[in-house]
């Protein structure tokens, strides 16, 4: 007795449970002030049934290596000056190379010590040229460029995916795939072009002084003084669309995106938006001395290789903080704080393919969905009521139960139910009665065999439990598999699978055991079993 009272406090703790986080995905309970007392929302719906954007992005791995590979030249370089040790500027070559130029041939040993104490690079080969100097050619091994893509791919998919959370997308779906590949899903999405803007964009800031002494018309013709370059200034028109103005800048970076802490929108005193940022206490710092060293001369304000602004600089700025101005609608500059914020990409990307699905045919999806799924339960019903009299009404009941918790267990684990999802529930119908069927064929055994109608409960359950355990299991790993290598429509199937799996053998063997404990609670020994 109090065992059976243990099991139905636990069962209906459970039942319960279920029930608050499935009633926020039934119609008319969502924004009512009985959701406000709920514990979840409602079931996230797949890109397949709410509507959305599908893309397959590509990421440019040779442009990654070589900025990583300048990076790696530029800090091998701070690192032998600081040795004393003097090299020109390192040139990125084909195939994971760079070439450096040692300028005094006596330090050869000195450099090449940093080479192989601070650095990934092998010396390749070296060439003795005029004046003592000597050419190095370094060059990375192949298993530090896999690991570099990899990280590159990690990278890529967390700067994305913060993207996104602060776009708003509930459930994205992101995953590396073959290729050097990203496949992201945005259910739900309303402005689609806008999200490929924010997503795509490789929001690399740089700070890059002015030179305001070079020949514009030198530079269209590709003249441009050593450690200078022509760029564009973004001038937006009344029209919304840019005019580009050619400019020349210093090659060299003062300042990058990387020591930005936070950026956000402001207005101006003409109430024109612009983007505020601000910087960590490094580049603060850095900030405030390059400010302070470059009185009343421009500064550009370098996006992706195109200058938004180049304004003067009146005075040293303290603080760390710095504004860019463009002109920006609100929409604009808001999708540049969420990209300064989320951080840069590590390289560019490409959108190898779009597919867009419309919420109509969502909404198609969901309805057809739940019509296979409501006919293939009517008909388990009728049946199981029709074969095995009460006992099938008793598997009926869980099997509503079953149905229930599946619904209720997506909502709590914030799970997102996809069209093959559903798929997956109309299974676990069949799956979930399957193992009723099981223990009634042992309990039948049983009766047969003489027993009384509890005795062969009790032997029905006892001998069919393991045996269903052991088949769902199999079945669990399967589904373990197909959610840990599959997409996200796949995903989808094995979450459900794996959720129905779990909860049917929770109401196939111990809320139907609870069941038929209290139909033979205080009747006779003799009595007969409805199975």
């Amino acid at each position: 007795m109090q065992s059976l009272r243990i099991r139905i406090i636990t069962t209906l703790i459970v039942l319960a449970i279920g029930l608050g986080y499935m009633l926020p995905s039934i119609p008319g309970v969502a924004g009512s002030s009985l959701a406000n007392i709920l514990p979840g929302d409602a079931v996230n719906l797949g890109l397949d049934l709410k509507g959305g954007i599908h893309l397959t992005l590509g990421v440019d791995m040779d442009t990654a290596m070589q900025n990583n590979l300048a990076r790696l030249g530029d800090d091998l370089k701070a690192t032998a000056r600081d040795e004393e040790v003097f090299v020109l500027r390192p040139t990125v070559l084909s195939d994971s190379r760079i070439e450096m130029t040692l300028l005094k041939g006596d330090q050869k040993d000195q450099f090449e010590s940093a080479v192989n104490d601070y650095s990934p690079f092998n010396v390749e080969s070296t060439e003795s040229l005029d004046g003592g100097k000597i050419k190095y050619i370094l060059a990375v091994s192949p298993q530090y460029k896999e690991e570099m893509t990899k990280l590159t791919l990690d990278q890529a998919i967390k700067t994305i995916r913060n993207r996104i959370d602060q776009f708003g997308v509930a459930e994205p779906d992101i995953r590396k795939q073959q290729g050097n590949r990203i496949q992201i899903q945005l259910p739900g999405l309303q402005d689609p072009e806008r999200a490929i803007n924010i997503i795509g964009q490789t929001a690399h800031l740089e700070f890059k002084m002015v030179d305001d002494a070079a020949d514009i018309e030198k530079a269209l013709k590709g003249i441009v003084a050593p450690g200078r370059e022509l760029s564009v200034l973004m001038n937006k028109l009344p029209d919304g669309s840019y005019s580009e103005t050619p400019i020349v800048v210093k090659k060299d970076a003062v300042l990058t995106g990387e020591y930005i802490s936070d950026a956000k929108v402001q207005l101006d005193t003409w109430n024109q938006p612009y983007v505020s940022i601000t910087f960590n206490a490094r580049g603060g710092t850095i900030f405030a001395n390059l400010t302070g060293d470059n009185v009343n001369k421009r500064m550009a304000i370098v996006l992706d290789g195109k200058v938004y602004s180049a304004p003067v600089i009146q005075e040293k700025i303290s603080g760390g903080r710095a504004s860019i101005t463009g002109n920006f609608t609100r929409d604009e500059a808001r999708d540049l704080a969420v990209v300064l914020r989320a951080g840069s990409l590590p390289a560019p990307v490409d959108i190898l393919e779009q597919r867009s699905v419309g919420p109509s045919l969502g909404q198609e999806s969901i309805d057809k969905g739940i019509m296979s799924a409501m006919l293939g339960m009517g008909m388990v019903l009728i049946f199981m009521v029709i074969y095995y009299g009460f006992a099938g009404f008793v598997a009926d009941v869980v099997l509503c139960l079953n149905i229930m918790l599946i619904l209720g267990g997506l909502a709590a684990f914030g799970a997102t139910l996809t069209l093959p999802g559903i798929a997956g529930i109309i299974l676990t119908i069949g799956m979930a009665v399957d193992a009723n069927v099981i223990i009634f064929e042992r309990i039948r055994e049983e009766l047969r065999r003489g027993l009384t109608a509890r005795a062969a409960i009790a032997e029905g359950y006892s001998k069919a439990t393991l045996t269903i355990l052991d088949a769902n299991v199999t079945t669990v790993i399967a589904a373990i598999i197909l959610y840990q290598f599959g997409t996200g429509p796949v995903r989808g199937f094995a979450v459900t699978l794996t959720l129905g799996i779990i909860t049917s053998m929770f109401t196939a063997i111990f809320v139907s055991r609870i069941l038929f404990d209290l139909y033979t609670k205080g009747r006779s020994e003799t009595d007969k079993l409805s199975i």
